[in-house]
């Protein structure tokens, strides 16, 4: 009500524009006054989910909505974090996110989250804070989940062996309530508390222990809270009974009491446990360790397992952890253990510098402003306590700005004097904030307050030439890249915009994002087409009247292996068919044919390599790597096949590579004309060649003779038989072979026999005999594969 009522002042303050400013400053002074003497208080339960409900604000403050928006309301949390969001339509505050208490709160049984309403129009801060409730969503954990005790089967009935206790993040009903024990026959369970009114179990035993009977005793110890429903932990106790041992270590005290300064070094003393066990050997002999302390304590505390010395082993942090609580187990040779208690109290120095946070800050001031106007609110803490968490604020320099002390920790940062532009465009402001400490810490933050510039600078480009590059075969619509303008003035006249300034009617195959200056590539290019694309940029800014500049865009087109390879030779359309013609008498590296490809790509994308696919038989060919020379890898053989077919891949280097195949037909033939041979001037008569020819000949002579022969004995052999057939009657013989109604002996074998006196091979060429078509009945020469082809054969070249 007080809120609605100084509200309703303040209104008829602005709508009496014509008032003395005396009257407006005494409003403002009953704003401030009374924005200490309201608080809001709210509370909710964690886990609540985002925008969740928290109050409303307007309701409770008795103002609209309207006014919220007008006055320019937020809400500001303390510290780091920002936990709520003030809804300016509805006056609603809500969370922002998600809240955990037991990460926001760890230590703390009550969490409650403070925050500040802050008015700008006119200036008013209103505190409030939000009590965030504990739910069940913890469940109760052990630090292990097997403890091992070793106890001495001489252990007298009613021994109590204190356990880990269970540790719950959650509070009050929802935190730690009980603990349970499962069946056994030897133990019970007992709850001990500790300094704070933590419980601990305690075992406590019922019946002698027999290790000859039973070494080892499972138990199953169950920790339970009070939440609805209740959560649970459980942890596995292990028992091992040992040896006699009738005496246990004694501690000297049972609570050992000590202070700590936080910036205690690391290896400092903190203080000697010391337990004594009168037996001797292995049973006298103490050792030391932690038990029931937590894992944070551990980490700061170290303890000598043989002297019982606790040293400080990390930073130590009042803070944080005030108080330590540790229990140390003394345990001889035997497995008989005692405990003490160690309470260490850390005490607090000043060792946290003050914190400055910007709670507001005006980005630009018009350099009209009025004197004391307020340009930001500053909050200044110190984790510190006492005097040494008391500070103080002022700004660093003779700066026409003033700190004034709101309330609490915050201070507002005026204006002292008129601001001039031209003389002072910006102000570095330095606030230095110092603690009340014996040995004083201090920090320094600074604020950045520009005054309004006017549209005087033109944009300016990075770049007077832009060179962007772009693979052809690009997508539509591909960002290649960017260009960059900045203009030195603020606000709308620094927003610099982008465009292409076109000489001609013609669409470019360029674009630019008007906003951010990105490139971008209209349609796919070509690089057999296009090789480089050259625009003019315009930059623009926002002020009246605007000011621009130009740059030059040059996009380069990179080439990519978009085309394979292409076959010359041979034709892929068949044409040569018919194929290549080599000799059986072709050597090693004769050259067969030669694959002649081109590809239209440029660079490595149209450097092309052969290599022989598939062939008829591999090992007979091979094809040059580079130059598609297809050679003879060996000498031909007679018992080489008399065609071949060879797949020739032609390979470009791109990435990835494209290819192409060419087809060879190859023909091993014994007849051989002289015009494809390749004729040696440099022969000598003594040439290997030379009497190869001799050896032919010689060979060629040895055949004619034997096969006359042969078919002269066949015909004498034929003459006798029909001779004997005629029953005394004298034979008559034709005059000549054409006479003969039965045949005659057959015509002379014709041969062709062609050399070249000094070539490095010869040719010979055999025709077939002209034989006679015998009727059936008639002897053949031995041997003779043609007896029946006719005459009509005649000049067919054998095979």
């Amino acid at each position: 009500r007080k809120g609605g009522l100084i509200w309703r002042v303040m209104a008829f303050g602005r709508q009496s524009r014509g008032t003395e400013r005396q009257v407006v400053l005494f409003v403002l002074c009953v704003c401030v006054c009374q924005s200490g003497a309201e608080t809001l208080r709210y509370s909710l339960v964690e886990e609540m989910e985002r925008d969740s409900f928290v109050g409303n604000i307007a309701k409770d403050l008795g103002v609209s909505p309207s006014q919220l928006v007008s006055r320019k309301a937020r809400v500001v949390s303390e510290g780091n974090e920002q936990y709520f969001r003030l809804n300016l339509n509805t006056g609603v505050l809500t969370v922002k996110e998600t809240l955990d208490r037991e990460t926001i709160c760890p230590q703390n049984d009550i969490c409650t989250l403070f925050f500040k309403i802050f008015f700008e129009n006119p200036v008013q801060l209103i505190r409030g804070e939000v009590e965030v409730r504990d739910v069940n969503d913890n469940s109760p954990v052990f630090p292990e989940k097997e403890m091992v005790l070793e106890i001495l089967e001489t252990a007298s009935p009613g021994s109590r062996f204190p356990l880990e206790r269970a540790r719950d993040k959650d509070v009050g009903s929802n935190g730690l309530q009980n603990y349970s024990l499962g069946s056994n026959s030897h133990f019970s369970l007992a709850l001990g508390t500790g300094k704070g009114g933590a419980k601990y179990p305690e075992l406590i035993l019922q019946s002698q222990l027999d290790r000859e009977h039973q070494r080892e005793v499972n138990l199953l110890l169950t920790a339970t809270d009070g939440g609805t429903p209740p959560k649970s932990g459980t942890a596995q106790v292990r028992i091992v009974v040992l040896d006699a041992n009738d005496n246990i270590p004694v501690f000297s005290r049972e609570v050992y009491e000590v202070r700590v300064a936080e910036n205690s070094p690391p290896e400092q003393l903190v203080v000697r446990v010391a337990a004594a066990d009168p037996d001797e050997g292995s049973y006298g002999r103490v050792r030391y360790a932690f038990t029931q302390t937590s894992e944070r304590s551990r980490q700061l505390f170290e303890l000598n397992a043989a002297t019982g010395e606790i040293r400080v082993s990390g930073n130590l942090d009042f803070e944080e952890v005030a108080n330590h609580e540790m229990v140390v187990k003394a345990t001889d040779g035997g497995g008989l253990s005692a405990h003490c208690k160690v309470h260490v109290e850390v005490l607090d120095v000043n060792d946290n510098a003050p914190e400055i946070a910007l709670t507001s800050l005006t980005v630009s001031i018009p350099e009209d402003a009025p004197p004391r106007s307020v340009v930001a609110l500053i909050s200044v803490r110190d984790r510190d306590s006492g005097d040494n968490g008391r500070t103080e604020c002022a700004i660093d320099g003779d700066l026409p700005f003033s700190l004034t002390p709101a309330f609490d920790n915050y201070y507002e940062l005026r204006t002292n004097a008129a601001l001039d532009r031209e003389r002072t465009a910006e102000y570095n402001i330095t606030i230095i904030a110092t603690d009340w400490g014996r040995s004083r810490l201090s920090s320094r933050e600074s604020i950045f307050v520009q005054i309004s510039d006017v549209n005087d600078n033109p944009p300016e480009f990075t770049q007077d030439v832009y060179t962007l590059s772009v693979n052809e075969n690009n997508n539509p619509m591909l960002r290649i890249g960017k260009v960059n303008a900045t203009d030195a003035d603020a606000g709308k006249n620094s927003r610099v915009s982008y465009a292409l300034v076109r000489e001609d009617k013609e669409q470019p195959d360029v674009s630019i994002n008007s906003e951010n200056g990105d490139v971008y590539i209209l349609r796919p290019l070509d690089y057999e087409e296009v090789r480089a694309i050259e625009v003019t940029v315009r930059a623009a800014d926002g002020g009246s009247p605007a000011l621009s500049a130009e740059a030059l865009l040059r996009v380069l087109v990179r080439d990519e292996n978009d085309n394979a390879p292409v076959v010359l030779h041979p034709p892929p359309d068949g044409s040569a068919a018919a194929g290549e013609l080599v000799p059986r008498w072709a050597q090693a590296g004769y050259l067969v044919a030669k694959v002649v490809a081109v590809d239209a790509d440029a660079g490595q994308n149209a450097w092309l390599s052969y290599e022989l696919a598939k062939a008829t038989e591999p090992g007979l060919f091979r094809v040059g790597l580079h130059n598609g020379e297809v050679r003879t890898a060996r000498a031909v053989t007679e018992r080489d096949a008399p065609r071949h077919r060879l797949v020739v891949l032609v390979r470009d280097r791109g990435q990835p590579p494209r290819s192409s195949t060419a087809t060879l037909t190859i023909t091993l033939v014994d007849g051989f004309s002289e015009a494809h041979l390749r004729v040696s001037e440099e022969a000598s008569a003594t040439d290997p060649d030379g009497r190869l020819t001799l050896y032919l000949i010689i060979c060629l002579a040895c055949v004619s003779t034997l096969f006359l022969a042969t078919a002269a004995a066949a015909v004498v052999v034929r003459l006798r038989r029909a001779r004997q057939s005629m029953a005394g009657s004298l034979p008559t013989f034709p005059k000549s072979a054409a006479e003969s109604s039965a045949g005659s002996l057959p015509r002379g074998y014709v041969y062709d026999v062609c050399f070249a006196a000094g070539t490095v091979n010869s040719e010979f060429r055999f025709l077939r005999p002209l034989f006679p078509c015998f009727p059936a009945g008639l002897p053949h020469g031995p041997g003779d594969q043609r007896s029946s082809v006719c005459s009509a054969n005649l000049g067919e070249e054998a095979d």
